[in-house]
């Protein structure tokens, strides 16, 4: 695993050597076992090396034999073995053991094309000096990021990360607004956005090719999941665990200590399992604690370690770590609101005590249907196609408006969120049962200056642009759609990228092997939920394989307690929001509003923790970006 960063220019004017040094520097921890430039004819690359796999002569960048193509490159390449073979049948010949020379030979052999044979995770830049064209690319999932900015002064810059991009002194640091509002909607900023105005993520299974002659790029994609043929129906069990069993012993393959998260859930609990049928010494694994019992999944995680004669290490971490708040602002960039980040980060460090590469369990619940919201959201989906919208809209859309907003009653009295998405469409409601902010409140927090410069724009337009994509398919399938466009990329797998490289682990997720997650999205709708029960193919073929308590046992997810912790320990920093500079300054945030929810959550009147989250990890990002209102 590694960081990049590159600069092309196309004015003739030298390229700062100083700058990309720079930029390679604020991300050193994803590599801190080596680095390297390249310096071209006003193009220069910048590389980090977290050493993997042939550590002596992975060396990068890295130049073809005739000096005419340069690659710099993040992430791993799984199948390099079998390419290297077929590559060598084409005639070609290799110096070092390592994927990314594959990589390179691999794009001298087929061009762009290269990125369909690939099997693996991977951002990467080549430079090809015979056509005088920057090409980058990102894996199909986008498990790896790529961040990227074209200036007006004829200059593209791209990174790993946007602290890479905030070294060059030439970068716009205005806010983008739209962006902001979906951050504040969702608690991240979906690809292909980012915070800042002119600065983009290139998004999963994209390419971008840039012309150093014209400064012009084209963007394409190169990979689609296809959700909208009908699914293949045929018992899966068996052929479920040999096809992940496939996915994890590629994933093996390293030169380094390896080990594997293991939280007692049913994805991890299999990963381990499966490392250990493929492992001749117990499989290293590690979770973290909480000590509040009912947070706590410490015990579960022991019983799947046991049970495969694992080496497992556990550490019990607070519940209430406000060290760590600022500490986010720095690992994300971006402000990013995910609570779980906290427990993510600190089970990183306890993993790096020992291992270089960690397998995680990452994926599942996107796969295999594993969220509880799904499940309300197919039985709201059944009320919606059976009466149409326009009534639907007249009935339940006053309704709603007026039923009393309840967070401190039993949850069958809380009906003001199923009243509201049995008024909208699909993936409006959809979008509303996963916002950390909902409408109301989002309005609460704006300001007049920001609700007028939004002139109408809604978070939830990207929601119905994936669901138009694919029109036909199951309901279950387009809410899985844009999960997997939205919060897959955008929080899980930026939450476990960052929070791993901040400790120099290398995280690797077998279940969004692209390989295996198309066959499990040819599985039926209905073998993912039956009877109200989410994942029930993946359970069904656990069953036997990992302990009975672990695949029966209720849901509990990677959190923490935050809501009373909102309310006692860190309630002196959420009155200190009310009168903060740098995020008042900005002049898109009311001060009413957000004294109001804050004083009302306080009060235990609602339940505001995670929209005041969301304000809380926004100031403390502003004032690391130093960025100024759009």
């Amino acid at each position: 695993m590694c960081g990049i960063t590159g600069i092309i220019t196309t004015a003739q004017t030298r390229i700062d050597q100083a700058g990309v040094r720079r930029m390679t520097e604020s991300i050193l921890h994803r590599g801190p076992d080596d680095n390297g430039y390249f310096w071209g004819n006003q193009v220069a690359f910048g590389h980090c090396r977290l050493s993997i796999i042939d550590a002596a002569g992975g060396r990068q960048p890295m130049l073809s034999a005739d000096e005419g193509v340069v690659l710099t490159y993040n992430g791993e390449i799984y199948n390099f073995q079998f390419l290297r073979r077929e590559l060598e049948g084409l005639g070609h010949s290799f110096k070092t053991e390592c994927d990314t020379e594959v990589l390179l030979v691999a794009y001298l052999e087929w061009g762009a094309d290269c990125v369909h044979r690939l099997r693996g995770m991977f951002a990467f830049a080549i430079w090809d000096n015979r056509k005088g064209e920057l090409f980058l690319a990102r894996d199909r999932l986008g498990i790896k990021p790529l961040y990227y900015a074209s200036l007006p002064d004829g200059t593209f810059l791209f990174a790993s990360e946007l602290k890479a991009l905030l070294q060059y002194p030439g970068l716009n640091r205005r806010l983008r607004l739209d962006a902001l509002e979906d951050y504040l909607a969702l608690g991240y900023v979906p690809d292909p956005k980012s915070i800042l105005v002119g600065v983009e993520k290139l998004p999963p299974a994209h390419c971008l090719r840039l012309s150093k002659n014209t400064g012009k790029f084209e963007l394409y994609r190169y990979w689609q999941l296809d959700m909208v043929t009908p699914p293949v129906v045929h018992e899966e069990s068996e052929e479920l665990l040999e096809r992940l069993e496939e996915a994890v012993k590629l994933r093996m393959i390293a030169d380094v200590p390896l080990g594997a998260f293991l939280s007692g859930g049913i994805d991890s609990s299999v990963v381990v399992g499966l490392m250990s049928r493929n492992n001749d010494k117990p499989v290293e694994t590690c979770s973290v604690g909480s000590d509040v019992p009912e947070f706590d999944e410490s015990g579960y995680a022991q019983m799947v370690a046991d049970h495969f004669g694992a080496h497992h290490r556990m550490r019990l971490i607070s519940a209430h770590d406000a060290s760590l708040i600022d500490v986010m602002a720095d690992v994300y960039d971006e402000p990013f609101a995910d609570m779980s980040a906290l427990p993510t980060y600190r089970v990183c460090a306890l993993a790096r005590e020992t291992v270089k590469v960690a397998l995680s369990g990452d994926g599942g619940d996107e796969l295999f249907g594993g969220y509880r919201r799904y499940r309300f959201h197919m039985l709201e989906e059944q009320f919606r196609s059976a009466i149409p919208q326009m009534i639907r809209s007249a009935i339940f859309g006053p309704l709603s408006r007026v039923y009393p907003k309840m967070d401190w009653a039993p949850q069958f009295m809380r009906a003001k969120s199923t009243l509201e998405g049995l008024a909208r469409n699909s993936a409006q409601a959809y979008f509303q049962s996963v916002a950390k902010t909902p409408d109301r409140d989002r309005s609460r927090l704006q300001s007049d200056r920001m609700k007028k410069q939004l002139n109408g724009y809604h978070p939830q337009e990207r929601f119905e642009e994936l669901a138009d994509q694919i029109k036909g398919a199951h309901p279950l399938s387009v809410v899985q759609y844009i999960d997997i466009n939205t919060y897959l990329p955008g929080d899980i797998l930026t939450k476990v990228d960052r929070a791993s490289m901040a400790h120099s682990l290398e995280v690797r997720v077998p279940l969004l092997d692209h390989k295996f997650f198309e066959w499990g999205m040819r599985l039926g709708p209905e073998s993912r939920i039956v009877d109200g029960e989410g994942k029930a193919a993946f359970k069904r073929a656990a069953r036997g394989f990992i302990p009975n308590e672990i695949i029966d046992r209720p849901k509990k997810g990677f959190n923490i307690p935050a809501g009373q912790w909102m309310r006692e320990e860190l309630a002196p920093m959420l009155e200190g929001l009310c009168e903060s500079e740098v995020l008042l300054d900005t002049g898109l945030i009311s001060r009413s509003g957000l004294r109001a929810m804050v004083g009302e959550h306080l009060a235990s009147k609602r339940d505001h923790h995670a929209s005041l989250w969301c304000i809380l990890m926004l100031d403390r990002t502003l004032a690391k970006l130093d960025a100024s209102p759009a």
